[in-house]
């Protein structure tokens, strides 16, 4: 009887509405939910019977539609570790599955996200808002390669940066030409030792004759002799007796101490070696002075005034852990107060055939399935994948106008199809009625 069918096919009506309202309902409820994503509803007629000379009522159902490949408006952050995908892909993340001692034990289950609002917790792991620890390849601190066989949590552990011997002194100056009658000029540099302890060098230059200074190294920790050595060093053709332009160092020769001095060999580097001991062991140190021939590094040109343009070394002290930042490349890396940074891990893009198809899980975040297809990781704005970009998170892809919307229409249509059954109601008691 069509009054049957017609009273069935509103409450499944009721039934398809009422899934509306709650996908409606999920979506502004998260629409301030960052990397959240929205389902909306779709609608499938279900029927008894229709051919071209009957049709009985069928019924309706739902079936969610996911919008996990429509990105969300990204939005600046303070948050140095906050980050976001532009185009395609997720974020690959862990769950913790217990904690014994503190510390963290993973869920094997890989697990994707587009929220982005990263920071360091109390373990020096980097977890979003939602708890979610975030993974990605490890970076050999020896090599600086990057090991993209496998994906794990990250996590700061290196609070100290280890010190870096001086191994190289830089000088870059003029010598005047016309110096004062037995004036001697020095520049003194900080070196550093193995310990990260730093130390004094003194570099005294003297001019002996036309166009030739002797330069006289002294260091006043050295535990062996802290005049450790002198050299030569001529200038022009003429002095040298090597085809250079005047004023550029053509030869550096007669090394005393430790110091070693280079033959002469156009275009290569004018410098000397010399050592030091500082208490453990002989530690050598170039002095680069530019490159024979050329106007870099220690010049003599016109003038009766030492100008020292730049002195720097390449040793490091110890340094205690600063910060955590990213780049685009998607580096972590960690900063230290003594003005070193070192890349830790690289976050990886993980993409899929069918990112729709991912089933949604806890905190903003999917697992695999076989309708999304197996997760391929990539770097950022390779083969397709998203590009990241750094101090932005990316927010709800959720519209509030339009979810408004849909909310009006699926309350009509949930009125209209409740009318229908207080109307089939009533048809069916008068129907009754007629026996009486």
């Amino acid at each position: 009887m069509s009054l049957f069918g017609a009273m069935n096919t509103a409450i499944t009506g009721l039934g398809a509405q009422s899934a509306a309202f709650g996908n409606i309902s999920d979506n502004i409820a998260n629409s301030q939910t960052v990397g959240y994503k929205g389902v909306e509803t779709t609608f499938i007629d279900y029927l008894t019977e229709s051919t071209a000379a009957s049709n009985s009522p069928g019924s309706v159902v739902t079936r969610p539609h996911y919008t996990n490949s429509v990105q969300g408006t990204l939005s600046q952050s303070s948050n140095p570790l906050a980050m976001a995908i532009t185009g395609q892909g997720f974020f690959p993340v862990s769950h913790v599955s217990s904690l014994t001692g503190g510390a963290p034990t993973f869920s094997n289950v890989a697990y994707y996200t587009r929220a982005g609002d990263f920071s360091l917790n109390q373990n020096g792991f980097i977890t979003n808002g939602s708890g979610e620890y975030l993974n990605g390849w490890t970076i050999n601190q020896a090599t600086g390669v990057v090991n993209q066989n496998a994906i794990s949590p990250i996590q700061v552990t290196q609070t100290i940066d280890r010190p870096v011997p001086t191994t190289q002194v830089t000088l870059s100056a003029n010598l005047p030409a016309t110096p004062a009658s037995n004036a001697s000029v020095t520049s003194q540099v900080n070196i550093y030792d193995s310990l990260g302890t730093a130390h004094t060098v003194l570099l005294d230059w003297t001019q002996t004759a036309t166009n030739t200074w002797t330069v006289a190294i002294n260091v006043p920790d050295d535990i062996a002799a802290p005049a450790v050595g002198s050299a030569q060093v001529r200038f022009g053709p003429t002095a040298s007796g090597n085809p250079v332009p005047d004023g550029t160092v053509g030869s550096v020769g007669l090394a005393t101490g430790t110091v070693i001095a280079p033959a002469f060999s156009a275009g290569t580097p004018a410098d000397l070696t010399f050592s030091a001991d500082f208490g453990n062991g002989a530690q050598p140190v170039t002095l680069d002075m530019g490159v024979y021939g050329q106007s870099t590094g220690v010049t003599q040109y016109a003038g009766s005034a030492y100008t020292l343009r730049g002195l720097t070394q390449n040793g490091v002290p110890p340094g205690s852990f600063s910060s955590v930042t990213t780049d685009g490349s998607g580096q972590v890396i960690v900063n230290y107060d003594n003005g070193q940074s070192r890349p830790i891990a690289q976050v990886p893009v993980m993409m899929f055939n069918n990112p729709d198809g991912l089933k949604r899980e806890d905190g903003q975040s999917f697992t695999a399935t076989n309708e999304s297809g197996t997760a391929l990781a990539n770097s950022a704005g390779s083969s397709g994948a998203g590009n990241i970009v750094t101090g932005s998170i990316e927010q709800s892809n959720v519209d509030i106008a339009t979810e408004f919307t849909r909310l009006i229409v699926a309350q009509r249509a949930y009125s209209a199809n409740a009318k229908m059954i207080t109307t089939a109601d009533e048809l069916l008691q008068q129907t009754l009625d007629l026996k009486r």
